[in-house]
């Protein structure tokens, strides 16, 4: 059973890390598409969903709050008995490039900054309900 939760925590991990992976790459494909006249970055349903994933992850940051992504993988690691990340290949990696050491007002900073980069893109590159 302890394997199931490890393997559980890396799945939660990846899912963390391709959550991050969009919300940057969303904001760079928007910047690049809307330079190249790319119709489908203006698509207000994927501008919304990439509004609303920084807004929580900001407004975490703001309340001090640990991610409950976060928490669920260190509790599934404490299920399988890591204590680290010393599992998998993919876990180790995927933790080394997903988390990293600083005071916490730099993170309250770089999302805060991050999130008021989406929100001008709303105003210089502003999405469109119905694409012609």
């Amino acid at each position: 059973m302890t394997q199931l939760y490890h393997y559980l925590a890396d799945a939660v991990l990846l899912f963390h890390f391709l959550f991050v992976g969009f919300v940057v790459g969303a904001l760079l494909l928007t910047l690049f598409g809307g330079y190249r006249g790319w119709l489908w970055v203006r698509n207000y349903r994927f501008r919304l969903v990439h509004l609303f994933c920084i807004f929580v992850v900001m407004l975490q940051s703001w309340l001090g709050v640990i991610c409950p992504v976060t928490t669920l993988e260190m509790w599934l690691r404490g299920q399988a008995g890591d204590k680290q990340y010393s599992g998998s290949f993919i876990g180790h990696w995927l933790e080394y490039l997903l988390y990293y050491r600083a005071p916490e007002w730099v993170f309250i900073l770089a999302y805060s900054l991050f999130a008021l980069l989406v929100a001008l893109t709303w105003v210089y590159l502003p999405p469109k309900k119905k694409l012609s």
